[in-house]
């Protein structure tokens, strides 16, 4: 018989493993996902570093210092893969609005704010609240603003060129 699993009871054990290992080497996991692609699991971690680009070298640091007890508390078999989250990748939870305050990001609104202006936009992320959301400044005006979470469509990191 198949044995069932349940992806959320996995990353519930998993996540403070990782959170720890990615501490150790002063990295914060942005996103830790564990899904099912083709008939394989596979384990996703993707890191970020306050002091630098994320390397190859502290991917397999993380890697290595973690593999062997994830192989414990994962009852399949399933692909690690670990790596920095990408300049392109759209911000996937609230929790990336605090690892990225003080930086510039592209964010692109349901519908037109109020005051007319474009629907996306590039703006520095000043700060992120539950309830109150994310306040930026724009970059094209300098316009400071207040932007519930419920009237945004996307948002993720915005390098200049």
């Amino acid at each position: 018989m198949k044995e069932e699993i349940n992806r959320h009871e996995i990353l519930e054990k998993i996540t403070p493993l990782i959170e720890n290992t990615a501490m150790r080497y002063n990295l914060v996991p942005v996103e830790i996902e564990f899904v099912k692609e083709n008939h394989r699991w596979f384990l996703r971690v993707y890191l970020y570093s306050f002091e630098h680009p994320v390397t190859l070298d502290d991917c397999e640091n993380v890697t290595r210092s973690m593999e062997d007890f994830l192989d414990e508390l994962i009852p399949c078999k399933y692909y690690l893969e670990v790596s920095s989250p990408g300049l392109e990748r759209k911000f996937k939870s609230n929790k990336e609005y605090l690892i990225f305050r003080g930086k510039n990001i592209s964010i692109k609104l349901k519908e037109p704010p109020e005051d007319g202006t474009e629907q996306i936009f590039k703006a520095n992320l000043v700060d992120y609240d539950e309830k109150e959301g994310i306040t930026i400044v724009r970059l094209s005006d300098n316009k400071q603003m207040i932007i519930p979470l419920e009237k945004i469509k996307s948002s993720k990191l915005y390098m200049e060129q």
